[in-house]
């Protein structure tokens, strides 16, 4: 009903400011283009319409067969135009300024062309970062530092950004969780999976990358990480575009990879549309070794586990979006996208000795696990967008239905022995089957007007989402029997409604500010249903965030900027289920997780559109802390859990520049430090933790004849905390070559990831009765071969978008494993 109301309310809003469409009068810019030897018309010349300020097209459109050319609902302002057609020189008109109904140029005038006239400049050179008053813009489009690269590698270089290529994650401001958008529309890919596509997305179709670290009150409450927002390329001519590229590589052990990705773009009339085809193949291991000592009642018992996992993945998502130009204000569209993901682990093996108070071996047992899950989603957007004027007075509205369906199977074998080869206990079978479905609906309305010298923002969103998790797991005793002590029921349903209003303006053109202010009610119901306990939450927030940025001088930009954010948890965390490494070890669900706040402040200097400094401060209450180890000293059980502490503090400093250290040689450095301190009460002590980490990322490309070139870079990571567990110091470098091919529309490249394979994780925990110390490895050393094409107009892109469900699948946890 709510969503009905919602649909209604917009048709009635956009019935009400349609008609005054009509009183529109068209704007037209016309003339003709003539050839200097005879003065007559050239036919079928290329005609575009330009923006003075930066020489970016507004319209391109090809004269007729006598040179004469016009331009249609031309949005007020100044213009340039520029003729051009090969045998001659280009052309421009001086800048115009477009009147209500439409002007006449003067004839323009090509000449035969000789040589090139370098005297001729029409516009500067976009600097490669750009500060805005809530934002980072890195300026792609242009850029000799990114021509030639993928959006991965650009993103590399934006400061603050840190690629983790090995992990496939992605870092900003030293946090992850990073939500990255297309055309501020959130990607619905796993993160690993949209770290592939990006390192297939040429940089070429990217105008440019926005990087916010301190989101307004426009966008959801959800998430402290920041957000990327990746634009591309706006319409710019008709016809058929697309890429596609293929990668195999190699793992340690002889794990192999591949991949794959097709896309393709088309624009004729008032129809556009455009699909993405995505595959993944790939196998790996993980291992795993776990030393912890449990005391109880005076004494300790020691467990020295090795787990050795070796899975295989395959991954398929798709995408395809139509859009329908009603006119040149009013635009309706649809989209329709999905994943199919299978994880499996044939035969996951952990061996364990148990250790007396003495060190004495008392029993050995052995745990064989097979495994085999999946994901399915299917998620379809309808949306509408009307612009009522051209000076930014818009509206626009998206309805979103999604659905995951997931399956979880495993067969759990244990073998117990003594040290004298005798059976102190039975050994067990165990089987778990975990069928979910999540389904997910939202609408959201959003609102722009110009109002003076600033812009006002308004929106409305509603969202409901409704989950079912089953858990049966059944122990084979001469016949397979439900287990009820852990076979469980668990429904999960959110009602999240809300409402904002943004204002930014200009005190004078040298003081940019931005307020707003978001409202969230939200309403969660838990059910454990065997367990017959229901969490029923319901709470009202509001979100304020504000910025000011300050131009010193024309070499100095200085920002400053305020928001309250949340972190609600995903709902695989609130499912009490456990999920067994083997009968003492396991990982368990709390649904008594509360959401995180988040106070962030931030500061920015920029000097030159070079050199970018940023020092940031976070408070968050009721941290959600990942893998927290849990204890039962008395069944000498040890498990990990989400849970709640009760603050932390994190400050950051980061510093990051790009280098042209010559024409043929770019260098990107990136350097951050920050500090983490979390204080708790934790089993019954107060737990009052603090660790200054840091890290430093490399990348150097050097460019060689004939379009060869090459990479070499690094980082390193020091030691950090996560909830309880101390990391240490952890690093990699990678290098690669890379040869450009047919005029830069193909590529092929060679990339050796971690090649000493010194890429491990290493962490501990000593707090109270909580002894643990882990090494965990992976198939850190990988090479890759990739190669990529590039068809077709380039010009053309289809719009770009997403929907309103993004936040709520951050939250789902879906994708690869």
């Amino acid at each position: 009903m709510k969503l009905l109301k919602t649909l209604l309310a917009a048709a009635i809003l956009f019935q009400l400011v349609h008609p005054a469409q009509a009183q529109d009068k068209p704007r037209t810019i016309s003339g003709k283009v003539l050839q200097q030897s005879d003065k007559e018309g050239i036919p079928f010349v290329n005609v575009f319409l330009l923006k003075p300020a930066d020489s970016t097209m507004v319209k391109g459109i090809a004269a007729s067969e006598k040179g004469t050319y016009q331009f249609e609902d031309v949005v007020a302002g100044s213009y340039l135009v520029m003729a051009s057609m090969v045998g001659f020189t280009k052309t421009y008109t001086g800048p115009v300024k477009m009147e209500e109904k439409g002007i006449k140029l003067p004839d323009l005038v090509l000449a035969a062309e000789v040589q090139s006239l370098n005297e001729v400049k029409v516009v500067a050179q976009k600097p490669f970062v750009e500060q805005e008053v809530d934002r980072m813009i890195i300026n792609v489009e242009g850029s000799p530092v990114s021509a030639g690269s993928t959006a991965l590698e650009v993103l590399e270089r934006s400061p603050g950004v840190t690629v983790d290529q090995q992990n496939d994650k992605l870092k900003l401001r030293g946090k992850s969780g990073v939500i990255v958008q297309i055309d501020g529309k959130q990607s619905y890919l796993s993160e690993s999976e949209l770290v592939a596509l990006l390192r297939n997305t040429p940089s070429d179709n990217i105008e440019k990358i926005e990087l916010i670290t301190n989101p307004s009150a426009k966008y959801d409450a959800a998430g402290n990480s920041g957000i990327i927002n990746i634009k591309f390329k706006k319409n710019k001519n008709y016809g058929t575009n697309g890429n596609f590229s293929i990668g195999a590589g190699m793992a340690d052990r002889r794990k192999p990879r591949a991949n794959a990705m097709f896309a393709i773009n088309q624009r004729e009339g008032k129809l556009s549309w455009n699909a993405t085809l995505n595959g993944f193949q790939g196998k790996g291991f993980n291992d795993q070794f776990i030393q912890r000592v449990i005391p109880f009642e005076g004494n300790n018992t020691t467990f020295n586990s090795v787990s050795k996992n070796n899975w295989k993945a395959t991954f398929y998502s798709y995408k395809l979006g139509v859009d329908y130009y009603l006119n040149s204000k009013t635009t309706l569209g649809a989209m329709f996208s999905g994943f199919s993901n299978r994880w499996e682990s044939p035969l996951r093996e952990s061996k364990s000795d148990i250790f007396d108070n003495d060190l004495v071996l008392k029993e050995r047992f052995k745990t064989s696990i097979a495994t085999n899950s999946g994901t399915r989603n299917y998620t379809a957007n309808v949306n509408l967008k009307h612009q009522f004027n051209d000076k930014g007075k818009e509206l626009s509205f998206d309805v979103d239905y999604v659905r995951y369906d997931r399956s979880d199977k495993n067969l759990m074998n244990t073998l117990y022995t003594a040290p004298d080869g005798s059976k102190p206990r039975p050994d067990e079978l165990l089987r778990t089957n975990m069928p979910s479905i999540i389904n997910i609906g939202v609408a959201k309305l959003d609102y722009t007007q110009p109002i003076g010298k600033g812009k006002f923002e308004a929106g409305l969103k509603s969202s409901y989402v409704k989950a079912d998790n089953d858990m049966l797991m059944e122990i084979f005793a001469d016949k397979w029997q439900v287990d009820l002590n852990r076979t469980n029921r668990f429904k999960y349903t959110e009602n999240i409604n809300a409402a904002y209003a943004n204002f930014n303006g200009k005190f004078s053109e040298k003081t940019k500010y931005q307020v707003g202010l978001r409202a969230e009610h939200t309403h969660s119901i838990g059910n454990s249903v065997t367990l017959n306990k229901v969490t029923d939450r319901n709470y009202v927030n509001v979100f304020p965030s504000a910025f000011i940025s300050q131009t010193l001088d024309s070499n100095n930009v200085l920002n400053l900027s305020y928001s309250y954010r949340l972190d609600r948890p995903n709902y695989q965390s609130l499912n009490p289920f456990e999920f067994y490494l083997d009968p003492y070890t396991f990982q368990r669900g709390n649904p008594n997780l509360r959401p995180q706040y988040t106070h962030s402040f931030q500061l920015v200097h920029v000097f030159k559109n070079f050199l970018n400094t940023t020092l940031a401060y976070s408070r968050i209450t009721d941290v959600i802390a990942e893998q927290v180890p849990q204890i039962e000293a008395e069944k000498n059980f040890t498990y990990v859990t989400n849970t709640n502490l009760d603050n932390q503090n994190y400050f950051s400093l980061i510093i990051s520049a790009p280098i042209p250290v010559t024409k043929w040689w770019n260098l990107q450095l990136n350097g951050s430090t920050t500090y983490n301190s979390f204080k708790t009460f934790y089993r019954n002590a107060f737990y009052d933790v603090s660790i200054l980490s840091y890290n430093l990322y490399g990348n150097n490309t050097i460019k060689l004849p004939k379009e060869w070139s090459v990479e070499a870079g690094g980082w390193v990571d020091g030691p950090n905390i996560y909830g309880l567990v101390r990391s240490s110091t952890m690093g990699a470098f990678s290098l690669g070559v890379q040869k450009n091919l047919w005029d830069k529309k193909g590529s092929i490249k060679l990339n050796v990831q971690d090649p000493l394979a010194k890429n491990r994780f290493k962490g501990e925990t000593h707090f109270e009765d909580i002894n643990l110390n882990i090494y965990s490895r992976w198939p850190s050393r990988q090479v890759r071969l990739t190669f990529s094409y590039r068809f077709g107009n380039q010009n053309v892109k289809t719009r770009q978008r997403s929907t309103g469900s993004d936040d709520l699948q951050q939250r789902v946890g879906g994708g690869q494993n």
